[in-house]
């Protein structure tokens, strides 16, 4: 215990829950070895710095140390970051250059947001993990690296391995020692504590009297889902420090400060809970198509709705609801009745006194068109809010942007 007490003073961690000390013992347990580490946990909960504890205490703490957020790095340059690339190898590589296999020789590298990595780029990695060997792109010849990975996600692996998107193969070779980092819901008894020390730090940076909470806003702080973890704890601490009124903060006051909660959309989705990923969200494309096929369903079914009424009463035609609809003017019984278009469905519509055979245009089926319309009337409707049409959409902020930058969107 005294050991973790020493970890946590080093680098500044706080708190006493039993979740976060098993943790930390692990990463004690396994920093002297050369073993594969997957650290499991939400967004915001300091998954890096745990990576940095595995690696000050290894036998590597002397050599680099790099972190990387796979989920920043687009996908046509990862490859060239990772292993590094040839000179004329494809357009702009003016240079021969090292990735960072190449570069933190003997080290540590952290693999952060390892599930947003492409698959092509997962098979290079396995190559790594198990051989030490990397190929630069553009060239033919093996290199060598030593190089310890330790891996980070807030996504469930083994869920995106039965969809596809990761590599079984690797899921298993990357936990070889998993760690799970505890959410901020799951050490509530914490929470006090580091609200506390922050409201203390931002006190000291401007020059102020640290802000207090009364017993009624502690209650109400513990009970917040955090869904930003430690990161948000700490942003709303500085802003409370900055904006409160009185030192003592009530709960009326502490209210003013939280974000009003917002239900998770309800998407149609399996009922196994397994889908969901770390950070609460759905696989983000699954979400957009689910809400694209169920709009267009109810579309469909108001639209058959509509003519199987006019078929069963075609005097119908003629009330304030179908003349005012776009797609139904004025309906022709008595030609129908007369046996003109006999054993056709095709709809007639009349344009004046002429009858105009209605005239079918093919709409665009394709889903990436549709996925763009939605992202577009999203961003619309909230003003180009990004985290809001993100919400309405039921994707992260981090997807929306990566959807922006693939279908060539400006908000």
């Amino acid at each position: 215990m005294d050991n973790i007490q020493s970890i946590k003073n080093r680098f500044g961690i706080i708190g006493n829950s039993a979740a976060l000390n098993y943790a930390l013992t692990v990463a004690a347990q396994v920093s002297n070895t050369d073993l594969t580490v997957l650290i499991v946990g939400e967004s915001g909960v300091g998954k890096e710095v745990f990576s940095q504890i595995i690696h000050t205490l290894s036998a590597r703490k002397h050599n680099p140390f790099i972190a990387v957020n796979c989920g920043a790095i687009p996908e046509g340059t990862i490859d060239s970051e990772l292993f590094g690339h040839e000179k004329g190898s494809f357009t702009g590589a003016v240079d021969s250059r090292k990735g960072y296999f190449e570069t933190v020789n003997g080290g540590t590298i952290f693999l952060d947001e390892i599930g947003e990595m492409p698959l092509g780029t997962q098979a290079r990695l396995l190559r790594v993990l198990e051989t030490g060997e990397y190929i630069r792109v553009g060239s033919s010849k093996v290199q060598k690296t030593d190089v310890r990975v330790i891996a980070a996600t807030n996504r469930d692996l083994l869920d995106l391995t039965q969809a596809g998107k990761f590599r079984e193969d690797l899921y298993y070779r990357l936990n070889t020692v998993p760690i799970r980092v505890p959410s901020l819901r799951d050490r509530k008894e914490d929470i006090p504590l580091l609200f506390r020390k922050f409201c203390v730090d931002f006190a000291e940076r401007y020059k102020t009297t640290a802000i207090q909470l009364d017993d009624e806003a502690k209650n109400i702080l513990i009970n917040y889902p955090w869904r930003g973890n430690v990161r948000e704890l700490k942003n709303m601490a500085e802003q409370i420090s900055v904006l409160a009124q009185e030192k003592l903060v009530s709960s009326e006051e502490l209210k003013r400060f939280l974000p009003e909660q917002v239900p998770m959309q309800q998407l149609p989705v399996l009922a196994n809970s397994g889908n969901k990923s770390q950070n609460g969200d759905f696989n983000s494309e699954r979400d957009i198509l689910y809400k694209l096929f169920f709009d267009m369903k109810k579309d469909v079914n108001e639209l058959k709705k509509m003519f199987f009424d006019i078929l069963q009463n075609p005097n119908i035609a003629h009330a304030p609801a179908y003349q005012d609809a776009d797609l139904l003017h004025n309906y022709a019984p008595a030609e129908m009745n007369a046996g003109q278009n006999a054993g056709s469905h095709q709809p007639i519509l009349l344009s004046g006194d002429k009858i105009a055979q209605h005239e079918e245009v093919e709409e665009t089926l394709s889903i990436a068109d549709k996925e763009k319309e939605l992202i577009v009337k999203a961003l619309k409707k909230h003003k180009g809010k990004r985290k809001d049409a993100a919400l309405e959409l039921g994707i992260s902020e981090r997807t929306l942007y990566r959807k922006l930058k693939e279908y060539n969107i400006n908000d």
